[in-house]
């Protein structure tokens, strides 16, 4: 990518949330104070089609200005910059940069890619926070934070209306300090400016890679990435192969095109295939009832009566199939 002037921030704080994140967003931005010698990004997971109130929001919750990200924009100290619906927004060379990439973990924007590209972008003077959601996005990415020397704060999972982000991103970053809601805002203040905790490591040449990927990069490859193995799976999103990313004990996949998955939402998104399935299963099934019996009526009304005997049982037993379907998609405990 294109090299751009110095930024005008030293110091970066991103913020991923999902369920539950407006409350706790509000409750964060307002404890910080209005001299913040940092930008903050902010990425919650919306609809792709749904335009964000989230900037509006923030502004009358705290002391800080709230903006939507723009691209090419130029991060500004104490000024709150929100993703915008269906585009990832990205920090490269002081700078804001907003594509629609590949969509990881099933969002557009997602929470990695941000984090990715502040721990790559400023290293140790980056400040990483994960809010409520559900599954683990933002946990490969708050991992990229650690590596290069930044600080990681979570949302306490026991304060989290949706624990399972908090959760992960404690599991997949033990150094990671949980902050219940009401202290975020100082535990960030305090941060600032930004020192490294001790010794990053080097440039990583896969993460700098995802961020290209993200960015929409045209020389970027997943196929191309070191040590990507083809797995048996498959992309929720395209049907192409995933291929497996280098870094036990935290495994990810990208498929040639670059959709990003960690297994628990790639399992999340089969249980919604699978659910999706089944019941254009059972609605198949009870179609395929339904117009049999009229069939058999048809028959029986042209004297048919042989016809319209085999048309009854095939209806009846078609009928059976979609009633034991639809007893296991909706009993207690069964896909709903």
């Amino acid at each position: 990518m294109s090299q751009s002037p110095a930024p005008l921030v030293t110091d970066i704080v991103v913020v991923g949330a999902s369920a539950g994140g407006v409350e706790v967003l509000r409750s964060l931005v307002a404890g910080l104070p209005p001299d913040l010698a940092a930008a903050v990004v902010v990425v919650l997971h919306i609809p792709r089609d749904a335009p964000s109130a989230l900037p509006a929001i923030l502004e009358r919750a705290g002391p800080l200005p709230a903006r939507p990200a723009a691209h090419a924009q130029r991060l500004q100290p104490g000024t709150i910059f929100v993703a915008p619906a269906d585009r990832h927004v990205l920090v490269v060379d002081g700078y804001l940069h907003l594509s629609r990439g590949p969509v990881e973990n099933g969002h557009r924007p997602a929470i990695d890619p941000l984090f990715r590209s502040a721990g790559t972008d400023f290293g140790a003077h980056a400040v990483g926070v994960v809010l409520s959601g559900n599954r683990d996005d933002g946990s490969a990415g708050l991992v990229a934070i650690a590596r290069h020397g930044g600080a990681c704060l979570v949302q306490e999972p026991a304060d989290a209306l949706y624990p399972d982000m908090p959760r992960s991103a404690l599991a997949a970053v033990p150094s990671a300090k949980p902050v219940p809601a009401a202290d975020l805002g100082a535990a960030i203040a305090a941060l600032i400016p930004r020192r490294a905790d001790g010794p990053a490591t080097g440039p990583d040449p896969l993460l700098a890679a995802e961020v290209d990927i993200a960015a929409v990069d045209p020389d970027a490859s997943t196929v191309d990435l070191d040590g990507a193995v083809a797995s048996p799976l498959s992309c929720p999103d395209c049907d192409g192969v995933l291929f497996q990313l280098p870094g036990a004990p935290h495994p990810r996949f990208r498929c040639r095109v670059g959709h990003a998955w960690s297994p628990v939402s790639l399992v999340g998104e089969h249980e919604t295939t699978v659910d999706v399935v089944l019941w254009s299963a059972l609605r198949a099934l009870e179609e395929k009832a339904a117009l049999l019996r009229w069939l058999a009526d048809d028959a029986s009304a042209a004297g048919r009566q042989r016809s319209a005997a085999r048309h009854r049982d095939k209806a009846a037993q078609a009928g059976a199939e979609a009633a034991v379907l639809r007893r296991m998609l909706t009993s207690e405990g069964g896909r709903t």
